[in-house]
């Protein structure tokens, strides 16, 4: 039988994967790293571009304030140490998007070092290392058209060139696929957090590169190692690193070496394909760059920063836990985005039950917006309207029916719910123990059959009677009330 790359990962537990990730983050500038064009995406080609960012003779670069600001906070946000000084320098290589013939970044001494992220693993958590995080000005785009014609005309774009970019490198301390999907949502959560940057894929905002190799389960040395470059979704970077463990796996067992290259995913095929050999670090020619001074970040200026530090996802989740009496499950949803967070909290503060805002964002409004396909931003029920149903909720004032039932009201006239619930006339649960009494007679007369299998034992026929209740009362009864004038009337 023939082994598939994909069945590769399972069928051969004699190795393991070593997988580190190149992370390039957009930081949310309005200007660039060394001059004053702007950084604003979609602008018409060629437009945002000067002297300094296309490599004119003479031009000189002048390091942007924000930009350091920015990169030392995400740096902070990931527990990196922050160098007191870094350099930056030139990264020698041609490439018709990089009108200057090399790129301004940091090497040997880069801006921050040594964090980690946490993420779930085995039940626990694993510590993924960080090794650094530095500072660099980001290519031109190039734009290809007629491809695969033979016609294929490549045009050059240089509005992205001198935009600002903080690169995160891992630590290979990455074991699978998942655990890489995990770290990048991680990381992901944490630079959003901090606002430095929107970090959207679709614009580049974002950008993953993969490196990974597999050798024999236990050994210490590394194996050969390729880079999957340019896969702009967490689930791809997952389903390429799926297929390259497979692929370097069925390689290996077949007698051959692997060749360190640089490869591309293609996402509709599910495979990567070899691009070119991998660079080593002394291809590049690194030498400091002479036209800027050593970044110096000094305590002072640290404090300062700090001061914008945000708390962070874990650390919020922790005090949410704690502070509503919500589970860890409910902590992790509402902490999805910060905005969420935010609004959950407030709301949180003015209801009567913080748990049940929590329940009812997850079991009515999210799934709403998923069915929808909106996000929590443009919800038509906001947070302080959710914290208002659950407060009706608590006080028994409508049931869980009726709550369902404005809720879809809400989302078809795109009103939040105080809203909508004032136009309905404020409508509240029938709580007249004449007619539920009078209800119940009606449903126990009408279903003999069943009320005779719970006279004989078969209690649980007790929600049978109130399913039949509320549905009698067109869910305007009173649940609890029903619950308990049955359990009267049957005894």
């Amino acid at each position: 039988m023939v082994t598939t790359p994909a069945d590769s990962i399972t069928a051969n537990a004699t190795y393991e994967p070593v997988i580190g990730l190149e992370v390039h983050v957009q930081l949310l500038t309005a200007t660039k790293i060394f001059c004053s064009c702007s950084t604003r995406f979609g602008a018409p080609p060629n437009t945002n571009v000067c002297p300094v960012c296309l490599g004119m003779p003479g031009a000189l670069p002048v390091l942007n304030k924000k930009v350091v600001e920015f990169a030392t906070l995400a740096a902070m946000a990931l527990q990196c140490r922050i160098n007191e000084t870094s350099i930056f320098a030139r990264k020698n290589y041609f490439y018709p998007d990089l009108p200057k013939g090399y790129q301004i970044s940091q090497y040997d001494k880069p801006l921050a070092e040594f964090g980690f992220i946490e993420i779930p693993s085995g039940g626990g958590k694993k510590k993924i290392g960080i090794t650094r995080v530095h500072l660099e000005e980001d290519a031109g785009k190039s734009l290809h058209e007629g491809f695969p014609d033979a016609a294929e005309k490549t045009a050059i774009d240089l509005n992205r060139t001198g935009v600002p970019l903080i690169e995160i490198v891992s630590e290979p301390d990455i074991a699978s696929p998942d655990e890489a999907y995990e770290y990048l949502t991680r990381l992901k959560e944490i630079i959003l957090y901090t606002g430095v940057s929107d970090c959207n894929m679709e614009e580049g905002s974002l950008r993953c590169d993969a490196n990974v190799s597999v050798r024999p389960r236990g050994q210490k040395e590394f194996g050969t190692k390729a880079e999957i470059k340019n896969v702009n979704s967490f689930r791809f970077i997952r389903e390429a690193l799926e297929y390259e463990i497979g692929r370097q796996i069925d390689v290996i067992e077949s007698g051959g070496k692997i060749t360190q290259e640089t490869r591309l995913y293609n996402a509709n095929e599910g495979k990567t394909y070899s691009m070119r050999s991998k660079e080593q670090a002394h291809d590049y020619r690194y030498f400091s760059e002479p036209d800027l001074l050593p970044l110096v970040v000094d305590e002072k200026w640290k404090a300062e920063i700090t001061k914008a530090l945000p708390e962070l996802p874990e650390a919020r989740r922790a005090r949410m836990v704690k502070d509503y009496g919500i589970t860890e499950y409910d902590a992790q949803v509402l902490t999805f985005s910060k905005s969420l967070a935010d609004q959950f909290e407030e709301a949180a503060k003015a209801a009567k039950n913080p748990k049940r805002v929590a329940n009812l964002v997850q079991s009515e409004l999210m799934g709403r917006l998923k069915a929808k396909g909106i996000g929590i931003e443009h919800s038509p029920i906001s947070m302080k309207g959710v914290a208002a149903s659950a407060d009706l909720v608590e006080a028994c004032t409508i049931s869980g029916k009726m709550l369902k039932d404005l809720y879809d009201l809400c989302f078809e006239r795109g009103k939040d719910f105080p809203v909508v619930y004032e136009a309905a006339g404020r409508p509240q649960q029938s709580t007249d123990t004449s007619a539920l009494e009078k209800m119940i007679d009606e449903v126990l007369a009408a279903n003999p059959k069943q009320l005779e299998q719970y006279r004989a034992g078969k209690t649980t026929m007790l929600g049978f009677f109130v399913g039949q209740v509320m549905k009698a009362s067109k869910g305007q009864a009173s649940p609890q009330l029903v619950n308990e004038l049955l359990a009267k009337k049957l005894a």
